[in-house]
């Protein structure tokens, strides 16, 4: 994993003030990329990398070329399957100069051109610049595991593993999306292409960008999760089939995720999803001791501590594991919302950096999570609530204008996401600013098409939520701003077994009753990992852990909490209601309140993280 970034002058040569730019640009990366840094400029490109060596450790510094150097690249992240794609292109004439994964995208895009892109596993963001075409093509990973941002701007292209590089440039201006704090506000968090800062965007997951010699910027799609239409059934295999079949799948995604040339562990929640890493793990290198990294809470009722210890001890890793108090939130907000670039609706990001932290401390670089199968196999309760709508057990009302909003958004009338819209923008209303409020309908981010509803019309309810979870919550959110960006900010790359493209595209054929059988949530994984996972695991309820928020804040008079909250602080910055703000903050100081997460949003979170967000960026 490392950091990039970069432009491209169109009309116009690179000049001495454009390699101060780019490193400029490139230092703001370093934590993603602490090994080595370079800065490469010719004709009218400049490029910078920031190195963590993972991969060919003593030959793999980019920028890359092909043989005759007509082709350079950088890379941000790994190609998992590196290994038989080089021996394929060896075998096809093709010289390789080092030993790194990634040197396979220049070969297979002098093979294909830009058609190698699913030939990829693996997790990835890259710019590859053809000198011969004068374009350069610039590509993200097919589920949206390493971020890639860019801009146009005085016609010339940018762009950066991270915004803080964008910014650096200074053709950039600064400018907040308003539509993007409304996403917030709505859903888990931003969507791409949005960002928080209006006219730079966060290429889609699945997609790759073309940018002429001209100057003209084409996005093309060349990956998205397709489920067949309507209810996908066993048609005629039994469910021994498709558990081997997934099992199969799991051990190979494991398998690619352990190629490194350093040291490699793994995070233990105690949960099921970590569980079954951690017991594979064992199983595919058995007497291989790996680190296994956990947070714990002093709070017994949020206590995973006996899972944790038990998977360990099962799997035979070293268990490191950090107690997380509730005061750690307090010392880490301002950091987690520095890295994110945006606010954030909860705390639990700084648990994140506080494990990474851990994990760098250890001197380990590589680390696998379970993040992704809740979104593939029914692991939320939206799910079952679904299910119990369709038969009836529990009601949804919803007034005819709702139901309008619900068809526009979601291309269907009664998918019930979360929350009602309508009741929602009553309260979005209520707390933001005069202004604000006047601009209400053109800031509303229902209005702007989270998703390509066209993608879900035919599908049955289980894949249509599947496939708003991955867009609205699994890509930006948990694995890129809460993933990435909170591991990367310790130098520390997560690897996701459960995102494996070829797993992925399986879980899509998988019937719907395996995923969610009666009102089992992920039956299908709790059926294979019975076969190596204790049965003290497997029979778990889900856990969920939900960080203590503002009303927990407000209580601990923080300085930079009262100054941000503050009613001249709020006004001054004119994006919310300062009246408002105070009645929550009263509200929320009151003894026993609490907020009935996940079906109340902590509003005052939002509020609190965007002023840091404004201190980081606009200040």
């Amino acid at each position: 994993m490392c950091g990039i970034c970069g432009f491209v002058k169109h009309h116009r040569t690179a000049d001495e003030e454009d390699a101060i730019i780019v490193k400029r640009m490139n230092s703001k990366l370093f934590h993603r990329g602490p090994d080595a840094q370079d800065v490469l400029l010719f004709d009218n490109v400049a490029l910078g990398f920031s190195r963590l060596s993972i991969i060919g450790l003593e030959n793999g510094m980019q920028p890359m070329y092909n043989e005759d150097e007509s082709l350079v690249l950088i890379c941000n992240g790994e190609i998992f399957n590196y290994v038989e794609l080089r021996d394929q292109l060896r075998a096809g004439g093709h010289i390789f100069r080092t030993h790194s994964d990634v040197e396979v995208i220049l070969h297979l895009y002098e093979e294909h051109g830009m058609d190698f892109l699913n030939q990829l596993n693996g997790q990835f963001a890259f710019a590859l610049y053809d000198k011969r075409k004068k374009t350069m093509f610039c590509a993200r990973d097919q589920m949206g595991i390493i971020p890639f941002f860019y801009t146009v701007a005085d016609n010339t292209f940018i762009f950066g593993s991270e915004i803080k590089a964008i910014l650096e440039h200074p053709l950039v201006v600064r400018e907040v999306d308003r539509i993007a704090l409304d996403q917030i506000f709505t859903f888990a968090g931003l969507i791409s292409p949005r960002t928080m800062f209006k006219n730079i965007n966060s290429l889609e997951n699945g997609c790759f960008l073309r940018v002429e010699e001209t100057g003209k910027v084409i996005k093309e799609e060349y990956w998205d999760l397709v489920f067949p239409e309507g209810e996908v059934l066993m048609n005629g295999k039994p469910e021994k089939w498709y558990i081997d079949q997934l099992e199969e799948l799991f051990d190979k995604a494991i398998q690619l995720r352990l190629r490194a040339d350093v040291p490699s562990g793994l995070y233990l929640s105690g949960g099921l999803d970590s569980s079954m890493i951690a017991m594979k793990m064992k199983q595919l290198a058995p007497g291989i001791v790996k680190d296994a990294f956990s947070i714990d809470f002093i709070d017994s009722q949020h206590s995973e501590s006996q899972y944790q210890k038990l998977i360990a001890r099962e799997s035979n890793a070293r268990l490191n594991q950090k107690t997380f108090f509730a005061d750690d939130i307090v010392k880490r907000l301002q950091l987690s919302v520095y890295h994110s670039e945006c606010p954030i609706k909860e705390t639990y990001n700084t648990a994140s950096l506080s494990l990474s932290e851990s994990v760098r401390a250890k001197g380990i670089k590589v680390i696998l999570s379970g993040e992704g199968a809740d979104e593939f196999f029914a692991g939320y309760v939206g799910y079952r609530f679904d299910k119990m709508r369709a038969a009836s057990f529990i009601d949804n009302p919803a007034s005819i204008a709702e139901k309008d909003l619900r068809e526009l958004v979601w291309g269907d009338k009664d998918f019930f996401y979360e929350k009602n819209f309508l009741e929602f923008d009553v309260i979005k209303k209520r707390l933001y600013s005069k202004e604000m409020r006047e601009d209400f309908d053109s800031i509303n981010c229902l209005y702007h098409q989270p998703i390509n509803k066209n993608r879900v019309q035919k599908l049955d309810v289980l894949n249509k939520r599947a496939y708003i979870d991955y867009k609205i919550r699994l890509v930006d959110h948990l694995v890129s701003d809460h993933g990435d960006r909170m591991a990367l900010a310790n130098s520390v790359e997560v690897r996701y077994p459960f995102l494996d493209k070829d797993l992925i595209e399986f879980s899509t054929r998988i019937p719907s009753s395996l995923k969610l059988n009666d009102f089992t949530e992920k039956y299908i994984l709790k059926q294979m990992a019975s076969r190596f996972v204790p049965q003290e695991v497997c029979e778990r309820e889900k856990f969920h852990f939900i960080a203590p928020g503002s009303p927990f804040l407000l209580q601990k008079n923080i300085d930079y909490v009262e100054h941000l909250l503050s009613y001249n602080t709020i006004q001054k910055q004119g994006y919310f209601d300062p009246d408002e703000v105070e009645r929550l903050k009263k509200l929320y100081m009151q003894d026993g309140f609490s907020i009935n997460e996940p079906y109340e949003s902590d509003l005052l979170i939002v509020v609190l993280t965007f002023g840091i967000f404004l201190d980081h960026f606009f200040n």
